[in-house]
This record gives C-alpha cells, sequence and structure tokens, in this order.
C-alpha cells in the first residue's frame, strides 16, 4: 500500500505535472468539467471516482467507503453539518446531494489550490447554496464556527483532512461546546494511512460510542475502516 502510494502521489503525478504543466486536482476537476452532468451532484462523483479508479489515483472518500458515508449521513439526517478535508469537493458533494431541504454543510480545507479547485467543483455539481466552503486552518477555524458562521451545535462532521489533527480537533469541538448529545464524528483512513491516537481517544473515552466499518482505501485493495463516534454528552 505505501509503495503503490508512493508511485501515484509523488513519482508519476509529479511527472504528469511537470509534462502537462498542471496539477492533478486541475486534471481531475477538467475530466469533471468535460464528461459529467451539470448541476447533477451523483454524475460529478461518479466521474470523479471513474478518472480516479482509471487515470489517476486521489485521496477522496472514493465510492466504496462512500457508501458507509451516505448511510451514516441518511442515518443522521443533518441540519447542520462539518467537513474537516475538502480537498478537490468530491465527499462535499456526496454529502450535500443528500441534505434536506436548508440544511447545510460547513467544509474546511487549509490548502488554497485545492480551495479553488472545490469550489467550481461544488458549483459546477450546483450544491453551492448547501455548502460553504472555509479556507484555513481547522484549528483556527473551529473555534470561530459559534459565532461567526451562526453554528449552534454540529449534528455530524467528517473527519478527513491531516490523520494527527483529528484528536485536537474532536477535543476542540468538544471545548468549544459543537457537539451536542447524539452528534455523529465519522472518521476515513484510520487505518492507512492510520490515526491510531483518534482510535485511542474515542474508544476509551466514556463521551463516545464507537462503530468500526472495515473497509478498504479508495481505488485500490488496501486495508482501512472508517470509524463511527457518537457523542454521549
Amino acid at each position: 500500500g505505501t509503495a503503490a502510494l508512493i508511485w501515484n502521489e509523488i513519482i508519476r503525478e509529479k511527472v504528469t505535472n511537470f509534462i502537462m504543466n498542471q496539477s492533478k486536482e486541475q486534471r481531475i476537476l477538467n475530466f469533471v468539467l468535460q464528461n459529467a452532468v451539470r448541476g447533477d451532484p451523483c454524475s460529478v462523483v461518479d466521474t470523479i471516482d471513474k478518472y480516479c479508479s482509471q487515470k489517476e489515483w486521489a485521496m477522496n472518500v472514493g465510492n466504496e467507503k462512500g457508501k458507509i458515508l451516505d448511510k451514516t449521513v441518511e442515518e443522521v439526517n443533518p441540519s447542520v453539518a462539518l467537513e474537516l478535508g475538502t480537498y478537490c469537493g468530491y465527499s462535499a458533494v456526496r454529502i450535500s446531494r443528500l441534505l434536506k431541504a436548508g440544511a447545510r454543510l460547513l467544509t474546511v480545507e487549509f490548502n488554497p489550490e485545492f480551495a479553488a479547485i472545490a469550489k467550481q467543483m461544488i458549483e459546477f455539481a450546483g450544491v453551492q447554496d448547501k455548502v460553504k466552503l472555509l479556507e484555513g486552518p481547522s484549528e483556527e477555524i473551529i473555534p470561530q464556527l459559534k459565532k461567526k458562521y451562526e453554528v449552534d451545535t454540529l449534528d455530524f462532521v467528517f473527519l478527513d483532512h491531516w490523520k494527527d489533527r483529528y484528536t485536537p480537533d474532536t477535543i476542540l469541538l468538544q471545548e468549544c461546546n459543537l457537539l451536542r448529545k447524539g452528534s455523529v464524528l465519522l472518521a476515513d483512513n484510520i487505518i492507512f494511512p492510520g490515526a491510531p491516537d483518534f482510535l485511542n481517544y474515542v474508544r476509551k473515552s466514556p463521551h463516545f460510542q464507537c462503530t468500526n466499518y472495515p473497509s478498504h482505501l479508495e481505488y485500490m485493495q488496501v486495508e482501512d475502516a472508517m470509524e463511527k463516534a457518537v457523542f454521549l454528552g
């Protein structure tokens, strides 16, 4: 798994970027703009999956784990959701297509280049009315959610950013009183590349009830899993 990631993420990607004079993320966006149906979020999600499974690997949640994400969102039926790690906007589009009328998703992206790509992806999918993209570090944005973005509490949180931020950001969500009894956290990539600190924290905490969903790394046959942690108050 590590060797495959090094090949895809470092060697192959850098060579292709140099030859084509554009980033992989820009190539994913271009493929969507040329092949997906504007205003159809399902078409956008399917087109990204097609590109990343057939042409270039990318760190979207992917369709296999995406179905776990879908099921969780449908069960929670959130009014206010938070995503940490937007990347190209794949999971923001995937989540928002399931949101009820009047619900909103706040998605946080640290990398300005990824944020610019995601903004176009979200608009092309036609879900910009449900999604607010917040650019900057999660540890700065989370404490601003209540006052600046008028969030009372979060019904659903999807963690898919830097793995070493999972635990501190979960603690920050608690300290900022952004979780209510029944708030659901879903964390991606807890086996590969792995988030052992987060697993240790939520599984040992009396404040969370955890469920593990074994799966595979997006677009690969590498073992991975998602962890659902329900906040008990």
